[in-house]
């Protein structure tokens, strides 16, 4: 059994919290419908990890406890979003839970974040932890604090509820980049491409926050210039206009590496016409694994 006793404290946790991270995002992101909102979650729950691990004593299950942190976060976040459901499932029915077969299986790995956001709370999270993580069935009880039967009942509804759904068409609107961001996002692609920083920190605030997300966070146009001259130095990079989650993005593609996904993408907020934060991925590119992007010239 892997046990982190508690002498070995911050060594040990920062491994294990840097192994998990982007397991951890996969759950989150299906729990709460989007894959930024769901790195939101993983770095609340990590916090919560830290600040509770001196006092939680010798942790017979560390992947285990984490997950349950995760959980408890996620539904915590969904409340605040006023998107509460149910979590009680009534009756607990004991039904045999096997595992996914293959059409399961392919059901749930390609359902979008948007359809999971159609299952019930409980129902979303069995099917995430067994169908796409490959959870046993009692480390699914022990993440959502669950009896056998009512996980059972959970996963067994969630399958055949996602089922209905990947036979339904998405009839979800397609997203729209307004004019004004638009023109914004282009001269700062345009100009970051042309590798003209100069004119970037002309774009920025003095107040500026830089959150490079799973790496650091800077504040003030002084600190955050150091950033661009990073950049400078790399070839690994090409700025696309686009958008993530229907929210106006950069999506970053490697040169060095054609595909038809961005390797990572780039969030910016806008205050008075500059830069007020921005919010860049290029060190957690597993956020972008579930993402749904749009180019600008494809839209």
């Amino acid at each position: 059994m892997n046990v982190i006793p508690n002498a070995s404290a911050a060594a040990s946790l920062d491994r294990l919290l840097a192994e998990l991270r982007p397991k951890l995002h996969r759950y989150c992101a299906r729990m709460v419908g989007s894959a930024v909102d769901g790195e939101d979650v993983v770095q609340d729950a990590l916090v919560k990890a830290v600040q509770s691990f001196a006092a939680a004593g010798p942790i017979g299950n560390p992947e285990g406890w984490l997950f349950r942190i995760a959980h408890n976060t996620a539904l915590d976040f969904l409340r605040r979003r006023n998107r509460q459901e149910a979590v009680r499932l009534g009756e607990e029915v004991d039904m045999i839970a096997d595992p996914a077969d293959s059409v399961e299986s392919r059901q749930a790995a390609a359902a979008s974040l948007r359809t999971f956001m159609r299952l019930p709370v409980a129902q979303r999270s069995s099917v995430i932890l067994m169908d796409v993580l490959g959870c046993s069935l009692q480390e699914i009880c022990a993440v959502m604090d669950f009896s056998v039967p009512a996980a059972k009942a959970a996963l067994h509804r969630g399958r055949r509820r996602l089922s209905e759904l990947a036979g339904e068409p998405d009839d979800a609107p397609p997203p729209v980049l307004s004019q004004a961001d638009r023109a914004r996002l282009s001269a700062y692609v345009d100009r970051f491409n042309a590798r003209d920083f100069d004119a970037i920190r002309d774009m920025i605030a003095d107040d500026v926050r830089l959150d490079l997300v799973n790496k650091t966070r800077i504040n003030g146009k002084a600190e955050v210039s150091r950033y661009f001259g990073n950049y400078s130095k790399a070839q690994d990079w090409h700025l696309v206009t686009g958008l993530v989650e229907g929210r106006p993005a950069i999506l970053v593609f490697d040169p060095g590496k054609p595909s038809a996904k961005p390797a990572y993408f780039v969030l910016l907020q806008w205050s008075d016409d500059k830069v007020a934060t921005i919010r860049d991925f290029r060190h957690a590119p597993y956020v972008a694994d579930d993402v749904e992007f749009l180019v600008a010239g494809a839209m």
